[in-house]
Order: C-alpha cells, then sequence, then structure tokens
C-alpha cells in the first residue's frame, strides 16, 4: 500500500511537471506529513524518469538557511536528484536558459563539490567531505515547485525532488578545496542591480558541513555518494524570482562572474 501510494502521488508530480501545470500540495490533498513516504514519493519519480531513460549526475540540498527551516518548522535540511537534463552548460562564463522550461522559477547562488571517493556509511565529517573532493565550483540552482503558489511544506518539497529546476557551474577549481569557504562570499546582481548576498556560513556553517549531512542522511537509505557526483550544497543568498528577460550576475571570492540569462 505505501509502495503503491507513493507511486500514484509521483505521477501526479511527473504530470504536473511535464505538463508545467502546478498542483494542490500533497500535503492538503493527499494527506503527506510523513517524511518517509514523502522520500519514497521522490524515490518513485526518480524511478520513473529513470525508466525514461534520464540520468541522475548527484544531488541537491535544499533548506539549509534556518531561516527558511523556521518557517517551515523543521530542524534539518532535505536533498533531491540532480538530473542530467537539466544541467544548463556555461560557454565563455555565460549560461542561455529558457524560462518556458518551467514553472514558477527561482533562482539561488551555491558551492559545487565534485566528488572524488565514495562517501559511504554515518558520521562522515566536513574533513571528510574535502578529502573526498576532486574540486569545487560556483553553482547556481534554478528551483521550482510543481506545487502551486509555493505553498510547501516540508513533506511537499521532499516529495517533489526538493523543488529542485535545474543547475549550472561555473569552472571545476581544485584549490577551492582548502579555501576558507565558510568566509567565501557571493553576490547576485539582477538586471545590474545587487539582488542578494551571503556567505560560504549560510550553507549550515559550511558547505562542506552541509555535504556531511548528505552523506550522512543518504546513508540512512542505504545510498552513497560516488565517484563524479555532482553535489549543490545549499544557498548562500536568498532565493530571487526570475522572468523571461532578467539577467543575473553571480560574483564567488576567487571565482570568475557566471552571467545567468533567462530567454
Amino acid at each position: 500500500m505505501f509502495a503503491s501510494r507513493a507511486e500514484a502521488i509521483a505521477e501526479r508530480l511527473d504530470a504536473a511537471w511535464r505538463a508545467r501545470t502546478p498542483i494542490a500540495p500533497i500535503t492538503e490533498a493527499e494527506g503527506v506529513t510523513d517524511t518517509g513516504l514523502a522520500y519514497a514519493i521522490q524515490s518513485a519519480w526518480s524511478l520513473l524518469r529513470k525508466g525514461r531513460g534520464e540520468i541522475v549526475v548527484g544531488r541537491k540540498i535544499g533548506l539549509t538557511n534556518p531561516v527558511i527551516q523556521a518557517q517551515l518548522g523543521v530542524n534539518e535540511p532535505d536533498y533531491g536528484a540532480l538530473w542530467q537534463s537539466s544541467h544548463y552548460p556555461t560557454r565563455d562564463g555565460v549560461v542561455i536558459i529558457p524560462a518556458h522550461d518551467f514553472l514558477q522559477p527561482r533562482i539561488e547562488g551555491e558551492i559545487a563539490f565534485r566528488i572524488g571517493k565514495r562517501l559511504e556509511g554515518g558520521g562522515i565529517t566536513a574533513e571528510q567531505v574535502i578529502d573526498a573532493t576532486d574540486a569545487c565550483a560556483l553553482a547556481i540552482e534554478i528551483v521550482d515547485s510543481r506545487i502551486a503558489d509555493w505553498r510547501i511544506k516540508l513533506a511537499d518539497t521532499i516529495a517533489d525532488n526538493a523543488s529542485y529546476g535545474g543547475f549550472a557551474l561555473g569552472p571545476w577549481d581544485a584549490a577551492m578545496r582548502h579555501a576558507d569557504l565558510p568566509a567565501l562570499a557571493m553576490t547576485i546582481h539582477q538586471n545590474g542591480i545587487l539582488a542578494g548576498e551571503g556567505l560560504g556560513a549560510a550553507a549550515l556553517g559550511s558547505p562542506a558541513l552541509s555535504t556531511a549531512w548528505l552523506a550522512n542522511k543518504l546513508a540512512e537509505f542505504g545510498e552513497s555518494l560516488e565517484p563524479g557526483d555532482i553535489v549543490i550544497s545549499g544557498a548562500l543568498t536568498k532565493m530571487l524570482p526570475v522572468a523571461a528577460g532578467d539577467e543575473f550576475v553571480v560574483s564567488l571570492t576567487g571565482q570568475p562572474d557566471l552571467a545567468v540569462r533567462f530567454t
């Protein structure tokens, strides 16, 4: 019964995503409040997409900001899958993204990790994450929700693949692993105006700590981070709404700027 219910709700989310038509919150329409069921729905949706030939290239971490956690009444982040089909390539420091790929998009600035060695089992530390990482990069995530008007509670966003939409990356930098990650400063200019800023510490105190949380959470489900996996480790800035025609310039200490244009 648990599995069939998860599959049925996953199919509803998948249909909403493919039709670009939001649905009512599943916490209301389906009475889903348990995070275990919500992750089962997320997994069922992933299996559905893999069955069509889509490929997972890593993980995203959400709800790393204590302010957002307080708004949703939770005390830990969540995670979702990164899909190869929604990775937007960077060319000469510019990313072009069709706004109509999404339902109700917003943008966040983050730090990405490229895993070089398997991270499995519980008790993973930030130091072990750094040791297992072969490079870091500036990243942007387009967050999106299949839930109408972003009326989400924790189970809604978990089931909805942690409200993931797409991502883009700056160049990989092996030296960034050894930077003072909590002190790295990020700014986002929207159409030439400063719209968001933050430090690496916004991601659970450090992006490496956030990634360690992910490795330990995955272990609860018998999963691990594998070599080649990309992890985007949580927002350093507030979410910013996106409209066609917007241009965002994302800056991070020591990294080249990344310009993101929504067509």
